[in-house]
This record gives C-alpha cells, sequence and structure tokens, in this order.
C-alpha cells in the first residue's frame, strides 16, 4: 500500500475536510499548502499525483493521535524516517484508542479475521522470535474494518 492510499482511505473513513487534512499533515512550523495536500490525495494516475513520503505520513498520523487522544504533555514523540505497516498499525491502535478486542472486531468487519496471537506478533519489536510483519493486504483489510464501523453512522444500531 503506499502512504497517499493510505491517505485517502483514513480521509475518507472520518470525512475529513481539506481544512482538517491541512492540519493533520502540517507541523506547527512547517504549514502544508492545499495544493501539496491535493496533490498527495489525487489518484496515481493523475498528471499532478505526488508521492506522499514517509516522514510527511508520519506527521499525519501522530497529529491524528494528538486530535483523536489529546496532545501528551512533555517531549514529543519522535518522527519517524522510514515507516512500516506494523508502525501504521500501531499509530493507528494508539489514535484510535484501540485494545486487541477492537483490533479484531474490525479485522472480522473486513471479513479478515486474524486470531491474537497473530495480532500480537504483529506489535511485537523487530527481531523478536514471534515477530510478525504486517503485510499490505492485512493493513488494507484492517483499513477497510475501520471504514466499516467508522463509517457506517448506524453500525451500532444494527448491532443492539
Amino acid at each position: 500500500m503506499t502512504n497517499n492510499d493510505i491517505l485517502r482511505r483514513i480521509r475518507y473513513t472520518f470525512d475529513f475536510d481539506d481544512s482538517k487534512m491541512m492540519t493533520l499533515l502540517s507541523l506547527e512550523d512547517e504549514p502544508v499548502t492545499r495544493e501539496q495536500m491535493s496533490d498527495w490525495l489525487k489518484k496515481d494516475d493523475d498528471p499532478a499525483f505526488q508521492e506522499c513520503k514517509d516522514i510527511q505520513l508520519a506527521i499525519f498520523l501522530n497529529n491524528l493521535i494528538d486530535d483523536k487522544r489529546g496532545k501528551k504533555e512533555g517531549a514529543q514523540p519522535q518522527l519517524e524516517k522510514h515507516l512500516t505497516n506494523n508502525i501504521i498499525l500501531k499509530k493507528l491502535k494508539i489514535a484510535l484508542n484501540l485494545k486487541d478486542e477492537g483490533i479484531l472486531e474490525l479485522m472480522e468487519l473486513a471479513e479478515f479475521p486474524i486470531s491474537k496471537h497473530e495480532l500480537s506478533a504483529l506489535f511485537r519489536k523487530k527481531g523478536h522470535k514471534n515477530h510478525r510483519v504486517c503485510k499490505d493486504q492485512m493493513l488494507r483489510n484492517f483499513l477497510q474494518g475501520m471504514q466499516k464501523k467508522y463509517r457506517a453512522k448506524d453500525y451500532y444500531k444494527q448491532e443492539k
């Protein structure tokens, strides 16, 4: 999955408008222009398409965490220069305040069930004997489950 695709999917899931996206993509001392943001959100075959770098997606995800959970006191987390699917999944887990059961529910919604053991392996440190790499298919299904849960207005009404 590309960083641009992840941005587009999160924007659609939470129905963020342009100004919200610009805020989430910006650092305090480095604002993002509407043109930059627009070029990152364009389809891959559009001539104005620009690739969203890992550092820009890291800024977006960190700001999403701050937006959803509140800004953390003290030193801010270091921006990753290289993102993996495992890091992206972890940042989304933090932003949405999800526990294991919540992630498993999202995977079920996407019709891609995984076990609790498989899930815990995704969050282990690289180099740990039980560490598992989060492949694109798993991240794509997680984002799809997010979309089904957070985009569907009457999801909870249907469950009760």
